[in-house]
């Protein structure tokens, strides 16, 4: 029995969670997996594979049937973002993004908003990229600068002027969800925007050199007096903040799971080596020293695991502290997800240094994890605050 079916009994899924799971693994295996060097590689962002996972209802996993979305919750999609980026943690990451994105429409667009938008975006005709962060304001995002005023004359459009930065898949998404200031200074001044590609004033800076997470592209999106239709404000003005921070929960349980599946994938990678390669002639699974680090490895992936997996549960309940439990699993699982995959590369020695053998890849795509979503950092002030009352 593998790491992950192991983790899958002690927490008990439901036989459709356990269908959804080989779904994805199955997907990951045939359509990901034997690629993801070669477009990390080329820096290729594979958009054709992508829009397959539409059909596998991918593009909008927790959304309603309706229009056109699969309605599961968010434990089914950890499970499937674990599965994914098993394969490649940057193709998970981008679909992440995108659901996240499509989430917002439908929990706080409009009946009219959610069947004009929606499904498109579902069936992944049109993916979608998320627009919080600026070149001046990452974890204060209250602090925003990009502005949104009314158009002229009957006011049925609002002009956006700024810049988002870091928004992965940006130039290639068909659709920009923006947050903007409407209003004074401060969380209560921000409007959410649905902005289409090809709307006047909206253009893109060049694509970023990063670390890692090569094979999608990430780049400022830039707002010239955009031209954007009054009907594509999502809820009233002032309520965009709440939109954002909403979101947050969700996108760090998904981020969590691409930490997950890729640790699992260098762990597995570890073990086989340690399995082959010979030193002072016995394999290397042989010595004590690398039995230890191995256990320490399994056990603290299996830990993070069953962690996530209660606080997915915990936001499909709507607890109370879901808010806690998600900074916590974000914290824990991408720390241990990028501590495990270093682990990983340590293990191969020279080897592990080495393109081909997938875990240095692992280990630059794995990094941004503690960073993205609200930093580490920030997981902790949540955490905190919810523990002192604040």
């Amino acid at each position: 029995m593998d790491a992950v079916a192991e983790s899958a009994n002690q927490f008990e899924l439901t036989p459709d969670q356990r269908a959804v799971q080989e779904m994805s693994r199955a997907f990951a295996a045939d359509r990901v997996a034997p690629y993801a060097l070669e477009w990390d590689k080329a820096r290729h962002f594979p958009e054709d594979v992508i829009r397959e996972a539409g059909a596998l209802g991918f593009g909008g996993i927790y959304i309603g049937d309706d229009v056109g979305g699969s309605g599961l919750g968010r434990l089914d999609a950890v499970l499937i973002f674990e599965a994914l980026s098993a394969a490649c943690p940057a193709f998970s990451a981008m679909i992440s993004i995108h659901n996240m994105a499509a989430w917002m429409i439908d929990r706080f667009g409009d009946e009219a908003q959610r069947q004009r938008l929606l499904p498109a975006i579902t069936s992944m005709q049109h993916l979608a990229s998320y627009c919080l962060t600026e070149p001046g304001s990452g974890s204060d995002a209250a602090a925003l600068k990009t502005s949104a005023r009314r158009g002229p004359g009957n006011g049925a459009d609002y002009r956006l002027t700024g810049a988002k930065q870091f928004i992965s898949g940006a130039g290639a998404s068909d659709v920009y969800v923006v947050m903007a200031r409407t209003g004074e200074d401060g969380p209560k001044g921000i409007s959410t925007f649905v902005v289409p590609k090809d709307a006047p004033g909206l253009s893109f800076g060049a694509v970023e050199n990063k670390m890692g997470w090569h094979m999608q592209p990430t780049r400022q999106v830039i707002f010239d007096d955009c031209k954007v239709p009054a009907e594509n404000r999502l809820s009233d003005e002032g309520a965009g903040f709440r939109i954002a921070m909403a979101g947050l929960d969700g996108g760090r349980l998904n981020i969590a799971a691409c930490s997950l599946g890729g640790a699992q994938s260098a762990l597995d990678k570890a073990l086989a080596y340690a399995g082959e390669r010979k030193a002072f002639g016995q394999t290397l699974d042989r010595f004590q020293a690398l039995q230890f680090k191995l256990a320490d490895m399994e056990t603290e992936l299996q830990a993070a695991r069953l962690f996530l997996y209660a606080a997915a549960s915990k936001l499909d309940r709507k607890a109370a502290d879901a808010t806690k439990w998600s900074a916590m699993a974000k914290r824990l699982v991408t720390d241990t997800g990028f501590d495990v995959a270093n682990g990983a590369l340590q293990l191969l020695g020279g080897y592990g240094y080495l393109h081909d053998y997938g875990i240095e890849k692992l280990v630059r795509d794995l990094r941004v994890h503690q960073i993205l979503e609200g930093t580490n950092e920030i997981m902790r002030v949540i955490v905190a605050r919810s523990l002192i009352g604040r």
